[in-house]
């Protein structure tokens, strides 16, 4: 991975760790989803507007196919991880969610991007996935108020759909070539009208949120799209193998928020996981 990838992945890191801080005050669900899904929408347009008038964008069957894919194995991701949280604990789904992700993604992008099988790939993911696990299993109390294995299950298919969308969002920045920000914007359009029926059914609703919710959905809203599309430029100039599992380097800025501004608990296991992560990214770099 070369420096300026790095960069790119470590200020996505930040940024996707500050839109999940903001994202914490709020209950999730579909209706937030398609909430700062929207904001998104009219925010970036004016930017989506001057790249088409500059560079154009031709439609092709297989870039269309790829943006559909995207935005629909997106909107999955979303709605399981939800679905996951409500069934389960958190502090199961979560790093079940990120352990698996990561690691299925490198598998994949090796067999359908044809990238390289190399030791320090493999060995700079599983610190990095020991690391996830480490930091997210410090959550879990020792008696669960549930069953563990629905969240592992959930968990799971959470997983599955992460490393589905990084797979072939890699493939479609990288040999497709298609732009990131339009990738990430036209991907986020399709969400947007899925949910849209839900929302005007839930109008009522939709719009109670948005009064007691604006400014943390706003801020979310323009900081999504912003940690997604320097991952997937990061994409484009070092294999998505090593930006798969370098992403989670956004689970140890989070843990260093939580024990900076939210006074959180069992810090130092925690600690401990964000250094594997730390560790396993430096081996992927090098």
């Amino acid at each position: 991975m070369d420096f300026f990838a790095l960069v790119l992945v470590v200020v996505a890191a930040v940024v996707h760790a500050t839109w999940n801080l903001l994202a914490k005050r709020v209950e999730g669900g579909r209706l937030f989803i398609w909430s700062y899904s929207a904001v998104t929408a009219v925010l970036y347009l004016p930017l989506i507007g001057w790249l088409l008038h500059e560079r154009g964008m031709t439609l092709a069957p297989l870039t269309l196919g790829a943006i559909l894919l995207s935005g629909f194995l997106h909107l999955g991701y979303s709605i399981c991880l939800q679905t996951g949280y409500r069934k389960a604990d958190l502090s199961v789904v979560y790093p079940v969610a990120r352990g698996t992700g990561p690691t299925l993604s490198v598998f994949g992008a090796i067999v359908v991007l044809g990238e390289p099988l190399t030791a320090a790939t493999l060995s700079g993911a599983a610190l990095i996935v020991s690391g996830v696990l480490v930091i997210g299993l410090a959550g879990v109390p020792r008696h669960l108020r549930g069953p563990i294995w629905p969240g592992i299950q959930w968990g799971a298919i959470t997983g599955i759909l992460i490393a589905c969308y990084t797979v072939a969002d890699g493939y479609t920045v990288r040999i497709i070539g298609l732009s990131p920000i339009l990738l990430d914007y036209f991907g986020n359009l399709i969400r947007l009208f899925a949910l849209t029926p839900l929302a005007y059914a839930r109008r009522a609703e939709l719009a109670a949120g948005w009064r007691g919710s604006k400014n943390i959905i706003i801020p979310v809203g323009t900081l999504v799209p912003v940690s997604y599309v320097l991952v997937l430029y990061a994409m484009t100039r070092a294999p998505v193998s090593v930006i798969a599992p370098a992403r989670e380097l956004s689970m140890m800025v989070g843990v260093l928020f939580g024990w900076w501004l939210l006074k959180e608990a069992d810090i130092a296991r925690r600690l401990v996981g964000a250094a594997l992560i730390a560790c396993g990214v430096v081996l992927l770099t090098f």
